[in-house]
């Protein structure tokens, strides 16, 4: 440094360049590496450590929506990436997701305090007549991860079920699973029924499930299909936004 070495000509010249060098006491300073250990974490299924990396930055001032966002929903994104390219199976993908459960459980007092919720509202079944759920809880889990608000209906869930709940949860989309071929077509009818209500101009519906085509879903009026609970959870963010 030409004009003295220890930097004392250049401070009195920036005054302010203190605040390049060392942040006030009342910053906190959250690294990208500090985010990149935790999407490991979480990635790596390793439920300990990515509630501990949760708490560690909570305990340094950064803020639950900053850690839900580029600590936990960026990891599951690339776990979505994975799997829908196949480097990811469902046993891993199921690891990530519990820890990400894990770290959301200790940020959901203070995303609500701070009044940084949801990005928005799903509702997930598998149609009436149908009892598979395995498929459908790894997709409503892997939407969750995406910071939205999910309503798990569970199985065997009738067409007015579907109405019902869009009316009480003001969801913006509607996920339908069918792992039947000969329960298909309870997801036209399904889908008629969110016609009849009046309410089909406010969802966006999805539909999947290992008997289930894009060309299905198109003759039906779905507005999208999903092949895989990665692309079923990017789907829906979309969709949501």
């Amino acid at each position: 440094m030409p004009n003295g070495s220890d930097g004392s000509s250049l401070r009195s010249n920036y005054p302010n360049l203190k605040y390049f060098i060392q942040p006030p006491n009342n910053i906190k300073v959250c690294t990208m590496t500090d985010f990149k250990t935790l999407n490991d974490a979480v990635i790596g299924g390793d439920v300990a450590t990515a509630v501990d990396l949760v708490r560690r930055n909570l305990d340094q001032g950064i803020a639950a929506a900053e850690i839900l966002n580029q600590g936990l929903i960026a990891a599951m994104d690339i776990v979505g990436e994975r799997m829908e390219n196949e480097d990811m199976f469902i046993p891993e993908v199921l690891m990530a997701a519990q820890a990400m459960g894990k770290g959301v459980e200790i940020l959901k007092p203070l995303l609500q305090e701070d009044e940084s919720g949801a990005i928005g509202r799903v509702v997930i079944g598998t149609v009436k007549g149908d009892l598979h759920d395995i498929g459908k809880n790894l997709v409503a889990m892997m939407i969750e991860s995406c910071g939205l608000e999910v309503h798990n209906l569970g199985v065997d869930i009738s067409p007015e079920a579907f109405v019902k709940s869009i009316k009480e949860t003001s969801a913006s989309v509607v996920c339908l699973s069918a792992l039947l071929t000969t329960t298909m077509p309870m997801m036209k009818q399904t889908i008629d029924a969110i016609v009849e209500s009046g309410l089909r101009d406010q969802v966006k519906i999805m539909i999947g499930g290992a008997p289930v085509t894009k060309l299905f879903a198109d003759d039906i009026g779905a507005d999208g299909y999903a092949a895989d609970a990665g692309s079923a959870a990017k789907m829906a963010k979309a969709f949501a936004a």
